[in-house]
């Protein structure tokens, strides 16, 4: 899953896809770099991050899903909260809702992803964006997240979304220290075996620069590669990354070291 962030403070590429024809030539080059789905993203959620209105998620991703929608079939995904903005990016193209709080943002979200028919994708978020990070607790870390993906998941299917279109996510980053963090990639076979597809979002976050404290965010492509490989080994169905091309080199090498034992 390829990322495009069109707003003007993501944490990783700081806005240089805000425009219009910037953000859809990154698609296109994330689609050639071998990308299988594309991840729309119109508001920042990374830690400290402010809430952005409806309608200015809407102007901001729906012109970009109906554009490259007209040159592509790839599977695109909308990663959003808000159920209007969700609708809105379904009726332009988008055919997965990518939700950070497990459809648990709005009281209709239940209701509007069962109504829509699409893939969902469930997060585990502590918190909101704006305060995640300031006192992150847990008693099991892992234990916890995989209770609470899986009791989501259910609520999800007792709305009426179809078990096979639900993916769970732990939401790397979301809520979490250092600790949780690798207390969650230690275990996430844990959470495959609830028997949902699993999305890993591990690409370029602040728990590397934990781990290195001299890599800013565009200087995490090893850590992030590491984390993702271990998450394939682990069984996950798709890692959420920047950086593509590398991530597929990286995915073809170990897949050819493992087809050859």
């Amino acid at each position: 899953m390829g990322v495009v962030n069109v707003t003007p403070d993501s944490f990783s590429d700081g806005g240089r896809f805000l425009a219009p024809d910037a953000a859809l030539a990154h698609a296109r080059m994330l689609i050639a770099q071998g990308a299988d789905i594309l991840d729309i993203g119109a508001e920042s959620t990374r830690p400290g991050s402010d809430p952005v209105s409806t309608q200015d998620e809407i102007a901001r991703a729906v012109p970009l899903i109906a554009a490259i929608r007209e040159e592509s079939a790839i599977p695109i995904s909308i990663d959003t909260m808000k159920p209007d903005v969700a609708r809105a990016a379904v009726a332009a193209g988008a055919n997965i809702w990518n939700d950070v709080t497990a459809l648990s943002h709005s009281p209709d979200a239940l209701s509007v992803a069962a109504e829509l028919g699409c893939e969902v994708m469930l997060m585990h978020m502590q918190g909101a964006p704006r305060t995640m990070q300031a006192q992150p607790r847990y008693d099991d870390v892992v234990a916890q997240v995989n209770a609470y993906l899986a009791a989501r998941a259910q609520a999800a299917i007792a709305a009426g979304v179809a078990r096979e279109k639900i993916w769970l996510d732990p939401g790397i980053g979301f809520g979490k220290r250092l600790e949780h963090n690798l207390a969650l990639l230690a275990n996430l076979e844990s959470l495959v075996e609830l028997g949902f597809p699993v999305l890993l979002g591990v690409s370029r976050k602040s728990f590397i620069a934990l781990l290195d404290p001299a890599a800013s965010a565009t200087q995490r492509l090893p850590g992030s590669l590491a984390a993702a490989l271990a998450g394939v080994q682990a069984g996950v169905a798709a890692v959420r990354v920047h950086d593509v091309a590398q991530t597929v080199q990286a995915l073809r090498v170990w897949d050819a070291i493992k087809t050859a034992r």
